[in-house]
């Protein structure tokens, strides 16, 4: 007889476990390349969520709220495009957060009395749980099945879970997140999950002027220097390793030609890192890549579509001009 509690309780240290053997094979593989970098995806512990949530705030960090104008003052330009497009479809969120911007689209929907479902699809199993729990409460009668896990996957479990059209909202920029050859690779592999004619909604931070981007990601109060240092407290927590953060600086730089916002840290001294059985040698001056967040003109934006299997539909900016939510169609 399996008792379930046990079970489940095996099942959770088991998962645990394996999410710490793949961090370690992970920072190991990055530190001991011949450039070091360690994996962004694992910024956000606790600690780093909480960092996070105030990098957002910082008045420096415009990508919020330029975002949070566009669906505030034009969701209702977005809903017609949406229903003038298709009458019956499904709204499909990858990376839902708190729904602050999309929850003007759902409630805009509703008041319109268009009959959807909801799908997010989040990595984490908790945000998922929660927005199953209100938004319901929120927007009485919605229909939501929140999807937890990868984002591909599980749009392929929406579509085997309903037929309809799919309406796609990827924002917040999360599209910088990788060089832009992987973010053609993943809108190559997003399309593949999509049927002709359905929609994708992307945010996409735009080439403005240098000094602007910058700041964003080294704002006066240091936070964007804390979440990054936090990854090294994270990997001496839960690795055992030894960093000795007041040796390595935060340093962001900004390419204006090709829009590459990189953060590093930098080895103020030579130095030996420990971390299991390895010792990692910094050289004085060396850097580690810790993130990338890519900017992007209007024609590189359409190039993408365009190589990706869509073709561009429509494109809403903010007042100033800095960010874009762009709909492209499934070709």
């Amino acid at each position: 007889m399996t008792i379930p509690f046990l079970t489940d309780h095996y099942t959770r240290l088991k998962n645990r476990q394996a999410a710490r053997e793949e961090f370690y094979r992970d920072v190991i593989h990055g530190l001991t390349a011949s450039s070091k970098s360690l994996s962004a995806k694992y910024f956000y512990d606790a600690e780093g969520d909480k960092l996070f949530q105030r990098i957002m705030q910082c008045p420096e960090y415009y990508l919020t709220g330029c975002e949070q104008e566009i669906f505030e003052h034009q969701v209702q330009d977005i809903a017609t495009l949406i229903c003038n497009h298709t009458s019956d479809f499904d709204l499909v969120e990858l990376g839902p957060g708190d729904t602050a911007k999309s929850g003007y689209l759902l409630g805009e929907l509703q008041a319109r009395g268009i009959d959807y479902t909801y799908f997010p699809i989040d990595i984490s199993e908790s945000i998922i749980q929660t927005l199953e729990k209100t938004l319901p409460l929120k927007f009485p009668g919605m229909r939501v099945e929140g999807l937890p896990g990868d984002y591909l996957d599980m749009l392929k479990e929406a579509k085997l879970r309903s037929d309809k059209q799919k309406v796609v909202l990827f924002m917040g920029a999360s599209i910088g997140n990788v060089p832009p050859q992987e973010a053609l690779g993943f809108c190559k592999a997003l399309r593949k999950q999509l049927s002709p004619g359905d929609l994708l909604l992307v945010g996409f931070d735009l080439k403005k002027h240098p000094q602007v981007i910058l700041d964003a990601y080294n704002d006066k109060a240091g936070i964007t220097r804390a979440f990054n240092l936090n990854l090294l407290k994270r990997i001496n927590r839960e690795l055992g390793a030894d960093f000795n953060l007041e040796q390595f600086v935060h340093y962001p730089m900004y390419d204006p030609e090709t829009g590459s916002c990189k953060s590093y840290l930098v080895s103020q001294r030579e130095q030996r890192v420990h971390i299991g059985p390895h010792a990692i040698h910094f050289a004085q001056g060396e850097p580690m890549f810790m993130e990338i967040s890519q900017k992007y003109s209007l024609t590189e934006i359409q190039q993408l579509a365009e190589r990706s299997g869509f073709r561009s539909f429509e494109q809403f900016q903010d007042s100033r001009h800095w960010f874009v939510d762009v709909v492209w169609r499934c070709v």
